[in-house]
């Protein structure tokens, strides 16, 4: 195929998940629902977090940070995906394309980082309860918060510049929901199986060892919750860590079959569907699973409301 010089050209054409589905209409709708419960539920969630003293806590705080990640990564993507269809305008521009793709990657490189250490949190406030606040003081804390970021950032940065730096194709189309790096290598007019092996290690480093750290943190929690005496105590852990491996199985699922199983076992409709269930269905339910069933979090949202509620109507 002929060479495009895409810094000259126009941008890429998304041909993504609505262009492929039999019901547009009602896949955009559902998007666009998605997108809102995202906002709203996660907005909220923040707020809730921020303004009540009593969330001021390590838990609460990478709670917090989760919901800013997944409303930050819902916001990169649905947007777009529905004003595009509604506008019959699929273009994307090469630099939109490449801050699209950074940026789902920071945030989906920080949210796997994020949720091993919500794990490792978990562990030590059921197995190690009276170091608690050792082990996790607002120190570590902040410290788990930037090494979540940061490296994430950097290597998503340095993804984004070599992906874009190969010359693709006349044939614009993105066979994708968005700008991804397998997708976007299809187009690629150069020899991309190095750099395949490459994004084949990123996702290996990025997503084995904090799953690993995840699936021991539980398992040593199980162990510590059997042992518990009292019934309560044992069903507000496993209910707690339930919500927990709930979040990390919708997330981690996709993304393992999308960035570590060979593309051969996988077609471009899969990957729109993977795609479409990380970066718009799971942050859209990640903060009805942790506060519909966290009693800490329902309360301090009553509290919240009814502070606001009082200062709006003081005879309420």
């Amino acid at each position: 195929m002929e060479p495009w010089n895409s810094t000259l050209g126009s941008g890429f054409i998304l041909v993504g998940i609505l262009d492929g589905s039999g019901s547009p209409e009602l896949l955009c709708a559902t998007i666009a629902a998605l997108y809102m419960l995202a906002l709203i539920s996660n907005g909220m969630l923040i707020l809730v977090i921020t303004m009540d003293i009593y969330l001021h806590v390590p838990m609460y705080l990478l709670l917090e940070q989760l919901s800013l990640m997944d409303l930050l990564l819902a916001s990169v993507i649905s947007p777009k995906a529905v004003m595009d269809f509604l506008l019959k305008d699929n273009t994307i521009t090469f630099g939109g394309c490449a801050l699209q793709m950074f940026l789902e990657l920071a945030l989906g490189s920080a949210e796997d980082l994020l949720l091993a250490f919500m794990a490792y949190d978990r562990y030590v406030a059921i197995c190690h309860p009276l170091n608690y606040m050792i082990f996790m003081r607002p120190s570590i804390c902040w410290l788990m918060v930037a090494i979540s970021w940061i490296p994430a950032s950097l290597s998503a940065l340095g993804y984004t510049i070599y992906t874009m730096q190969y010359p693709f194709c006349k044939s614009r189309q993105i066979r994708h929901l968005f700008c991804e790096i397998p997708p976007l290598l299809k187009l690629a007019c150069a020899d991309t199986s190095r750099y395949q092996l490459m994004v084949y290690l990123m996702g290996v480093t990025l997503l084995i060892p904090p799953l690993a750290a995840i699936l021991a943190s539980y398992s040593l929690i199980l162990f510590t919750v059997l042992k518990m005496p009292s019934n309560e105590g044992r069903k507000k852990a496993l209910v707690t860590c339930s919500s927990h491996l709930t979040v990390v199985g919708m997330y981690y699922g996709p993304l393992t079959v999308m960035y570590i199983l060979p593309s051969s076992y996988h077609s471009s409709k899969q990957e729109n569907i993977l795609s479409f269930l990380y970066t718009i269905v799971t942050p859209a339910l990640n903060p009805l699973i942790y506060s519909l069933r966290n009693k800490e979090v329902s309360g301090a949202l009553k509290r919240v409301l009814g502070k606001w509620l009082l200062s709006t109507h003081p005879n309420f």
